[in-house]
């Protein structure tokens, strides 16, 4: 079980990872992010594929926290304050009364795809740069199975707590790898055996008449100037059909419209 440690000063050192958290969000973490709410935390603390190096919750919180509490190492802290030292510790009324701090652990975008099965569903991302953008694309990865996320170097954080927080934890629950400036996004997936099909207003194929084979990467740009013509030009082109005079859709209902479609044919588990 984590150790409970109470706090009643704002001025603690040991809570010093959560003191005014917006301003953090901005300078960064240096290899940490913030996790806020209960429902994130869960995501956190059962995907495993990130170290939770602390919590900090409201009192009010902790009777309804204690089964996931149970779960976790008892050398990860839990700090436990008052509301009000809460509020002043993070800069603002924080409502969720539930903070942690996690330890991001990066792979290679080699190694991620590496150890995927044979039949694999990926999604590709070129320059995305809005973080309610990501937060969505990633919320729809996890609800159609995708089974890891490609970030080029032009991307914005996955686990920037905006992102986080829009996606609702499924950017802690969902493997990803960021390439590194100048690294071949399409190469590295043409060398692993994937078809990549790449969203166009005029694209070759219709969504609804898609089929792909056992290993598919989705491959999605910024609104806007969308994908760079040169990775349209090295996938298959896919289209979405529209009403007259309308070409655009929010990137991230995009990923949702295109990962049902080639989600279609796998089985899931029905939610307890």
């Amino acid at each position: 079980m984590a150790r409970i440690e109470p706090v009643t000063d704002p001025r603690d050192p040991r809570i010093e990872p959560y003191r005014a958290i917006r301003e953090r969000d901005l300078v960064g973490r240096e290899g940490l992010f913030v996790a806020e709410g209960r429902v994130v935390l869960e995501k956190l603390a059962s995907a495993g594929l990130h170290p939770i190096r602390s919590l900090l919750i409201a009192k009010a919180r902790l009777a309804s926290l204690e089964a996931l509490l149970d779960g976790l190492p008892a050398e990860v802290p839990a700090y436990v304050a008052d509301q009000a030292v809460m509020d002043a510790v993070a800069g603002f009324p924080m409502h969720r009364g539930v903070l942690a701090i996690g330890e991001r652990r990066a792979t290679s975008a080699e190694a991620l795809l590496a150890g995927l099965a044979p039949s694999a569903l990926v999604v590709a991302l070129s320059a995305i740069a809005n973080h309610d953008n990501m937060g969505g694309i990633f919320r729809n990865a996890a609800a159609f199975g995708a089974d890891a996320v490609l970030l080029d170097a032009a991307c914005c954080d996955p686990l920037y707590r905006k992102a986080i927080r829009v996606s609702v934890g499924a950017a802690l629950i969902t493997p990803f790898a960021r390439l590194a400036a100048g690294q071949d996004l399409l190469g590295m997936l043409d060398a692993a055996g994937f078809e990549t099909v790449a969203l166009s207003p005029r694209g070759d194929v219709e969504l609804g008449d898609l089929a792909c084979g056992p290993r598919t990467a989705a491959v999605f740009g910024a609104e806007g100037p969308g994908l760079d013509p040169e990775l349209l030009a090295r996938s298959r082109s896919v289209r979405i059909g529209m009403a007259r005079g309308f070409d655009s859709l929010n990137v991230a209902t995009t990923s949702g419209l295109v990962l049902y479609q080639l989600s279609k044919h796998r089985s899931f588990e029905r939610p307890a």
